[in-house]
């Protein structure tokens, strides 16, 4: 019996031993694996085709973590179905820190309240790394308009109801929600007219066919000092360094209205923190570098220093507003 004793009290000791040599190697080498990163490429999925404001944020930021890191850091371009087909591998891809996403408005706060059975919440099921960039837009009116002021337009609007129509590159755009959210705000009853893209929407605008449109700042510019289009509003809570003429909505019309195009850089849920810390970290030098900054200035960029978390609770707050704007609209998910 003491024999048969000594044995099990052996072998007990024995697999204690074992176990706790492999979890104090396991704890060592996930310790040392984010200590280290990254020791192989990383990819940085983009919802959308090359050329959009998101590509440009992700191939920006891979260019400056590939020199930093000393690893290849691609862009991987998944385009389709608003957004949604990049955003669910990206939720599904492992969380090790190898497999970023470069979120948008659409994709983060926008897709979840206006499309059903997604199979994913992205702000549930991502960790907001960092934000990149943040883009007004602004409220475009043909040249001969009768409204030279955004007040003026809402009194034509007001004065035609049901008549008054405002544009969109696609319902659940930011354009298309800046404009509902001024109806609803406003108390307006204005009619929608998507187009599939930016180009027959801006010679319907110039040619009076349609009365207003919200406008990402790159694409309004150029129009506005060429003399082709006016501004009348921005929707941002400050007003631009390039049209600083040009007011508010916030201003003139809807106290605490703010609706922009942002973008920033995302995880998978449960992505180690020191990975998180780590990209952060480098994402906010990149963008706090004289060149960097130029650049975003010139294209009308804010380039918020911030942390995870401050991009977390900005995430949080821009889906709670979108939420709000769907019920309120009475919009209907898809």
């Amino acid at each position: 019996m003491k024999q048969i004793l000594k044995l099990s009290l052996n072998w007990r000791l024995g697999l204690c031993s074992a176990v706790c040599t492999g979890l104090m190697w396991a704890s060592g080498s996930t310790a040392a694996a984010e200590g280290d990163y990254p020791t192989k490429p990383v990819s940085i999925i983009v919802a959308y085709a090359p050329g959009g404001q998101g590509d440009t944020f992700a191939r920006l930021v891979s260019e400056r973590l590939t020199s930093v890191y000393k690893q290849t850091v691609l862009v991987d371009n998944k385009p389709g179905v608003s957004g949604t087909v990049g955003t669910r591998l990206a939720v599904k891809a492992r969380n090790d820190g190898y497999t970023l996403f470069l979120g948008q408005t659409g994709e983060i706060a926008v897709n979840r309240v206006l499309m059903k059975d997604l199979g994913y919440d992205p702000v549930k099921d991502m960790i907001p790394v960092v934000l990149i960039g943040n883009a007004p837009l602004v409220l475009l009116a043909p040249v001969d308009a009768p409204y030279n002021s955004l007040s003026e337009l809402l009194q034509q609007a007001r004065a035609k109801p049901g008549e008054f129509s405002y544009a969109s590159v696609g319902a659940g755009t930011p354009g298309h929600l800046a404009a509902v959210a001024l109806s609803v705000g406003a108390k307006l009853n204005m009619v929608h007219v998507p187009y599939k893209g930016v180009g027959p929407l801006m010679a319907d605008l110039m040619g009076n066919r349609i009365q207003m449109f919200f406008s990402s700042a790159s694409a309004a510019v150029p129009q506005i000092k060429g003399g082709k289009l006016k501004a009348l509003a921005v929707t941002t809570p400050q007003r631009m360094t390039s049209l600083p003429q040009v007011p508010t909505v916030a201003e003139v019309a809807i106290p605490g209205f703010s609706y922009s195009l942002w973008g920033g850089l995302f995880a998978p849920a449960d992505t180690p923190t020191a990975v998180v810390q780590s990209l952060n970290k480098e994402v906010n030098a990149i963008l706090a570098s004289p060149d960097i900054r130029a650049r975003f200035e010139a294209d009308n960029l804010s380039v918020p220093r911030n942390t995870p978390a401050e991009f977390a609770e900005y995430v949080r707050n821009e889906a709670v507003k979108f939420e709000k704007l769907v019920k309120d609209a009475n919009l209907k998910a898809e």
